[in-house]
């Protein structure tokens, strides 16, 4: 991880001590928004597991720099797509520790399932506020954001549907039987590292 924001920030340097006015812009963009998690974190009095940090990281890497910078969207015909995927099983794990911390793991209040289903709408939501966000900057600015408009659009869209299932699959077994594999792992890592969020449940968390 810092080893690609060290990266970043000389390819930043090198590229504005070439003139390469674009490709610094590119490398200083995925810089920072490489860095808001950790800030938001650091501001929320949050506390994010290398992993987390890792896969954002890794994410803003593979979207803006490889995606933008070094044409990946036109070179590999999935890469577009696998970014899709990824971000909607990112956004819908992250719905699901945002929905079960309100809740405070009281199953009485909200079962698995409920918790599950509503882990799931918010990620498709989240997916399509990014579909609306490229239809404007089209509309607007003339970009090719869609790339094929409508084919591109509802592609995207069953992509996060599927990537915002399996998130929602995989916050239901976690609550059902406190294991999900690596990713509920993962789950446990941020609830211990966060357990003033989650009182009700601190008696379940992982040591």
């Amino acid at each position: 991880m810092l080893t690609i924001w060290a990266m970043l920030l000389l390819g930043t340097l090198v590229s504005l001590g070439f003139g390469r006015w674009s490709m610094a812009f590119v490398s200083f963009s995925t810089l920072a928004l490489a860095l808001v998690p950790p800030i938001l974190a650091s501001r929320w009095s949050l506390t994010l597991p290398m992993p987390f940090l890792l896969a954002t990281t890794l994410f803003v890497f593979a979207s803006i720099f490889l995606g933008e910078a070094l044409d990946f969207y036109e070179r590999l015909w999935w890469w577009d797509l696998f970014l899709h995927g990824f971000s909607a099983v990112g956004f819908g794990l992250i719905g699901f520790l945002f929905v079960f911390m309100l809740f405070e793991g009281d199953r009485f209040a909200a079962p698995p399932s409920a918790i599950a289903f509503i882990t799931f709408c918010l990620a498709v939501t989240v997916g399509a506020i990014w579909e609306i966000f490229e239809y404007v900057m089209d509309m607007t600015f003339g970009l090719t954001m869609q790339k094929s408009g409508l084919d591109d659009t509802m592609g995207d869209l069953m992509i996060d549907a599927a990537g915002s299932l399996f998130a929602c699959v995989t916050g239901y077994i976690y609550l059902k039987r406190d294991s999900a594999g690596p990713i509920g792992h993962a789950l446990s890592q941020f609830i211990a590292l966060n357990r003033r969020l989650y009182q009700k449940s601190k008696n379940r968390l992982k040591r």
